[in-house]
């Protein structure tokens, strides 16, 4: 596969240059692919009950070890032990927002990576309460559909349809930017393409297959395989994109030789735990754009 690349090497130097670091990158998020499955990081989640089964498995598949821990008499002991967080607010009350805060000051104070997934922003003042606290924690990346990522920075034009986007990801550029800056987050746009917002330029990945919406939590897979990511890459922006690469392109393959979104479920999961570097490469569409 790389010999054929360089047969279509463009002729045009800026252009040459920006293929060879893409090509670059590709390897090197197949290398942090293998980090995670070679390191299986501890990964905390406080998550919500519909997709607590489906985010474990995606983390177990992709060689992490899950722990679903909210009680707030053992956070600060887990959270000792645990390499990242995860915070899934999808169904959220009070005794579980408490957790989400403790949990949240706690690694930030032990310099720990954690990633929010601020389900249905926009939706209830209460959730949209929750969320300004938690991001007050600065999270190290943030990841949601446009719709809740225009929420977060205050310029949601498009009301949020329960926890479905109603824009495009690209609107929410504008609202990521004022999100990494306010809060010095990677923000991560979930949407057709899949938009890395963090210092350098936006990270476009073009994977991923409309069926995907039909499965419940998958979204929410992705957040915590990027915390997954984020306990052994040193990179922000590349553990992002790694996540995120790797759950697209599985989710094509997947498509490819499923009749529905139940069949999707489980060779997702497969695929996740045996995808090949040679799939993982061939597959991926991945460009820096402004």
């Amino acid at each position: 596969m790389v010999l054929l690349r360089f047969l279509i090497l463009p002729e045009k130097p800026a252009l040459a240059v920006e293929f060879f670091e893409i090509l670059d990158m590709e390897k090197r998020l197949w290398n942090h692919v293998l980090t995670v499955r070679r390191q299986a990081p501890l990964v905390q989640n406080i998550t919500n009950f519909v997709v607590m089964n489906n985010t474990a498995n995606a983390l177990l598949a992709v060689g992490a070890s899950p722990i679903m821990a909210h009680a707030e008499g053992e956070l600060a002991d887990m959270t000792q032990i645990c390499q990242s967080l995860v915070i899934n607010i999808g169904t959220l009350d009070e005794h579980w927002f408490e957790s989400m805060l403790q949990a949240s000051a706690t690694v930030r104070r032990a310099g720990k990576p954690w990633v929010l997934d601020p389900v249905g922003a926009g939706a209830t003042p209460y959730r949209d309460h929750a969320i300004s606290q938690l991001l007050a924690m600065r999270p190290t990346v943030v990841r949601g559909n446009a719709s809740e990522i225009m929420a977060l920075a205050k310029s949601n034009h498009n009301a949020t349809k329960g926890v479905d986007s109603t824009a495009a990801s690209i609107d929410a550029l504008d609202a990521a930017r004022f999100i990494r800056k306010q809060y010095g987050s990677v923000v991560c746009i979930s949407g057709e393409a899949d938009i890395v917002v963090g210092e350098d330029q936006p990270v476009y990945i073009r994977n991923g297959h409309p069926l995907m919406t039909k499965v419940t939590g998958l979204g929410c897979s992705a957040t915590a395989i990027i915390g997954a990511f984020l306990a052994v890459v040193e990179h922000t922006e590349e553990a992002v994109s790694a996540a995120m690469a790797l759950l697209g392109v599985c989710g094509e393959l997947a498509v490819a030789v499923s009749n529905g979104p139940g069949s999707l479920q489980v060779n997702l999961l497969d695929k996740l735990y045996n995808i090949t570097d040679d799939e993982f490469i061939t597959k991926l569409r991945i460009a820096y754009e402004a």
